[in-house]
């Protein structure tokens, strides 16, 4: 069972059948160290309701530390974290993460993976139906009945989104999912992941280590120095976005400056 923050876990949060609101984040003083090594320093920031944020930066900078504190998996040593609605008002949210590894059952077929989402739900009337949609959300209904070592790397992370979708989370945490891709099907899993996050309206934060991936999917890019926010970009451009835009790749160039120290 993963433990979320403020002491949420994934078995206890209430999962309708409908859209969890989105919940915004405002972090204010975030640290975290281990030991004498201090990993956040001082992190604040606020992220709308609704609104995708990828957080970049070289290895070591502290993005999936703060990744992991968002959703409980570790405690911050300093300062505050608050989920807020559309009013600024504090709740709790309907919280889920996808890894970079699939972490699926081998013994239960695509469909019972994606039931497993549901957590104290799973077992529930109209579950798998429930997962069914999710299925067809990531295009991937077909393969239900399937086993996960049937499936291809691609498909077997559109499972994990499905089981992070069934619940119809209000906010969504991305560590590296599409790091272990090829080429031609991260471009396509990122397609998926931004129609996806267009239809259903939560909130998603994604830690990436591709400045592209970055700015094709993001309302807003934070780059992230050790363990400090060193620049905070907008991406204003209207989605689905191109792959290869001018536009994109001029943004991309002015983060790239920025974690390689040349600005």
């Amino acid at each position: 069972m993963v433990a979320l923050h403020s002491s949420i876990r994934i078995s206890d949060t209430p999962h309708s059948f409908q859209a969890s609101p989105a919940a915004g984040l405002r972090l204010t003083g975030v640290e975290k160290s281990f030991g004498a090594n201090r990993v956040l320093r001082g992190i604040d920031l606020e992220i709308e309701p609704g609104s995708f944020v990828a957080i970049i930066g070289k290895s070591g900078c502290g993005k999936s530390t703060l990744l992991r504190i968002l959703m409980g998996l570790e405690e911050q040593t300093g300062g505050h974290i608050d989920f807020v609605d559309q009013s600024g008002r504090a709740i709790e949210p309907n919280a889920r993460i996808v890894f970079q590894e699939p972490r699926l059952l081998p013994w239960r077929t695509v469909l019972e993976n994606v039931v497993v989402g549901l957590g104290a739900n799973s077992g529930s009337e109209g579950s798998d139906l429930q997962a069914l949609q999710a299925l067809k959300a990531v295009q991937l209904s077909e393969k239900a009945g399937d086993w996960p070592s049937r499936l291809s790397g691609g498909q077997r992370q559109r499972v994990a989104l499905a089981r992070a979708l069934v619940s119809h989370p209000g906010f969504l945490t991305l560590d590296e999912p599409l790091g272990a891709l090829d080429a031609l099907t991260r471009i396509s899993m990122q397609q998926l992941l931004g129609r996806v996050w267009r239809e259903q309206g939560f909130t998603a934060v994604l830690v990436t280590h591709d400045v592209a991936e970055a700015v094709y999917l993001a309302d807003r890019v934070i780059v992230l120095e050790e363990g400090r926010i060193k620049k905070d970009v907008r991406v204003p451009h209207p989605h689905p976005r191109g792959h290869g835009s001018r536009d994109l790749a001029e943004i991309e160039s002015e983060l790239l400056a920025a974690i390689l120290g040349r600005n």
